[in-house]
This record gives C-alpha cells, structure tokens and sequence, in this order.
C-alpha cells in the first residue's frame, strides 16, 4: 500500500499519521507529501521524517485542471493506493476525485454535517452548541461529504475558549485519523448502498 498525504500548512495530522507508520501500526510500504504551498510548514516535518515532497504551487498554473493534472502525473512516480487530505486548502474537482474513486480520505474538525467549511471550529464555538467533534470520510464530488467513516463527539464546556476547543479538536484528529486510515489498508472497511460497513471491526 503506497499512501500520498495532501496537506497545505501546520501538518500536525501528517506527523501524527507517519509516526504511526514508523511505529509499525499501519503497514504502509511508502509515503509522500503533496503541498501545494512553499513555505508550509508541514514540509520541514516530511523532510525530518525523509519523506519524499511533491510540491506543486496552484500559482504555476493557469487553472485548476492543470495544476491537478501536474499533482497526477507527479503521483504516477509513486503508484499511490490511498490519498489523504491533512489540511489540504484546495476544493479537488469532480474529475480528479473519480480517477482515485473511494481512494481519497478526509478529515474534517465537525460532525458532519454540521459546519462544513474552513472555519468548522470557529463556527461551532460561536453557535454556542453544546458540542462538535471530528469526522473522518471519503471524499466525494460534494465538498466536506461523503460516506462516513469515523465519527466522535467532543463537548464543548462553557469553561472553553476558541484555542482549547482548537486543542481538544486536534488531539482527537491526531488519534482518529490513522486509525481510519488502519481500518481502509487493512481492507476492514466495504461499501454498502452508499455507506460504509465494517469487517471483523
């Protein structure tokens, strides 16, 4: 199995996906990092890890069916199984999410679909709710959609600011994420009618 991990800035949840594969806990035979911004900060943590970085800047190119074009014909290189977004800051279209169809993971800080969007947490605080939590899925057409495949609750207290909310949202991505991430290369995860279902899980 041969994972891409997208992902434009900080790259807390790439780190805490490759720590888990040089751990031995998800059996991964190579990783790369696809970034789309130069100075991200998530490149300085592949490079740490000596993980190979594809980088390719959106303002190299006229349109968006080129710049995804130059990332696939970078990914051929690579025979990449498995996409992950990670904080990826671009909308994939329609056409590139079907050349990797039910390939393509994403996690988002809500339950979705509550508070789509790249403001997800912000948004939940300032609703003033009770609680919101992390959602991992494939990825679809649709922005911030598709089948669900892990899903947790955090609650939001009254005693929380907007940086401990951030807080608790990350930790539990940095725990949920590789293990959605598990249970797809482990072939613990099948489609049924739209959904996903779980084998021997």
């Amino acid at each position: 199995m041969n994972l891409a991990v997208f992902a434009s800035g900080n790259g807390s949840n790439f780190e805490a996906i490759v720590k888990k594969i040089k751990k031995g806990e998800i059996k991964i035979n190579s990783v790369v990092l696809v970034c789309d911004q130069p100075g991200a900060f998530v490149i300085k943590r592949a490079l740490k890890h000596n993980i190979r970085v594809i980088l390719v800047s959106r303002r190299d190119f006229k349109n968006r069916d080129d710049f995804e074009t130059a990332i696939t014909e970078r990914l051929k290189n690579y025979r990449i199984n498995l996409i992950a977004l990670a904080g990826f800051m671009r909308v994939l279209s329609p056409a590139f999410v079907k050349k990797f169809k039910d390939r393509i993971i994403n996690i988002h800080p809500s339950l979705l679909p509550a508070f789509k969007g790249a403001c997800a947490i912000k948004d939940a605080y300032d609703s003033r709710c009770s609680s919101t939590g992390v959602t991992v899925h494939f990825v679809d057409k649709e922005v911030d959609h598709g089948p669900v495949i892990l899903q947790k609750e955090v609650k939001i207290d009254r005693a929380d600011s907007l940086a401990s909310l951030e807080k608790k949202i990350h930790l539990l991505e940095h725990k949920l994420y590789p293990q959605a991430l598990k249970l797809f290369i482990e072939g613990k995860i099948r489609f049924k009618k739209g959904r996903v279902c779980f084998i021997n899980f």
